[in-house]
């Protein structure tokens, strides 16, 4: 039998400036979309956000909506430690998928 699982991930541009959390349960096909800039007026698109810094897999969708609300309304520094412990180099984490 096969799971689904859901990621709540965050991303950032090239300069680290701008952060943008999403949840998704294709990882790899949303952060293809959104380096693709398929919305061009979307956030990730007008801000260049592209970089996968950080995700969190779940296999219990409403536990990753809780999960996405809770990033998004923590403060930028809970975003700036969640992504340092995680991913202290902030490297981009696509090529990982």
């Amino acid at each position: 039998m096969e799971y689904r699982t859901y990621q709540v991930y965050i991303l950032t541009n090239k300069n680290h400036t701008v952060l943008y959390t999403g949840v998704t349960s294709n990882l790899k096909l949303r952060v293809e979309q959104h380096k693709m800039k398929g919305n061009p007026k979307s956030f990730t698109a007008r801000y260049n956000i592209g970089h996968l810094v950080c995700y969190e897999q779940f296999f219990d969708i409403g536990e990753a909506i809780a999960r996405e609300k809770q990033v998004k309304a923590g403060s930028r520094q809970k975003k700036l430690d969640l992504i340092n412990g995680f991913n202290s180099e902030w490297r981009d984490l696509y090529e990982d998928l």
